[in-house]
């Protein structure tokens, strides 16, 4: 594929941030489940061309005993192999990707929960504000030898006069 097309920028764009996508910082470089997350995001999935058979061209279009495809590889041998899967040509299969703009997050959101989220609810410990490991009327030695019931009384601590 010549880089005379319109979309060769969009295209190394859309690349590095599959490639980024999840992970702290610039990646050159994807893996094969970025790889699958890019085939599903820029919905090129179909009956022709399948989960499965985004792993095996994955395998092919790497170099040996890689790991990662490099955006060269991705290029030349990854994309030219999805289009034929496809029947489409590499142009189409690029504007297809570069239309979608990035991987998508659909992280998921928690349901409302009435006793969790309403305060005015609470109840025991919770509703004055919870459990603490401060203890308010700390017992110290120096507080049981100045507390003269104390050592007045008997075994079991009655106290008697």
């Amino acid at each position: 594929i010549n880089a005379e097309y319109m979309g060769a920028e969009d295209l190394h764009a859309l690349f590095s941030k599959f490639c980024a996508f999840g992970n702290k910082g610039a990646a050159p470089e994807m893996d094969n489940s970025k790889f699958a997350k890019f085939c599903r995001d820029c919905k090129l999935l179909d009956k022709k061309f399948t989960a499965t058979d985004a792993d095996l061209i994955f395998a092919k279009s790497k170099g040996p005993g890689q790991r990662k495809l490099q955006y060269a590889e991705f290029e030349a041998k990854a994309l030219p192999q999805v289009a034929a899967k496809k029947g489409v040509s590499v142009e189409q299969l690029i504007a297809m990707a570069t239309g979608v703009g990035g991987p998508s997050s659909s992280g998921t959101k928690a349901d409302a929960v009435k006793f969790h989220d309403d305060k005015s609810l609470y109840t025991g410990v919770y509703a004055n504000g919870g459990p603490t490991n401060v203890d308010k009327d700390k017992i110290t030695l120096s507080g049981l030898v100045s507390d003269h019931d104390a050592l007045t009384g008997d075994v079991r601590g009655i106290v008697r006069h």
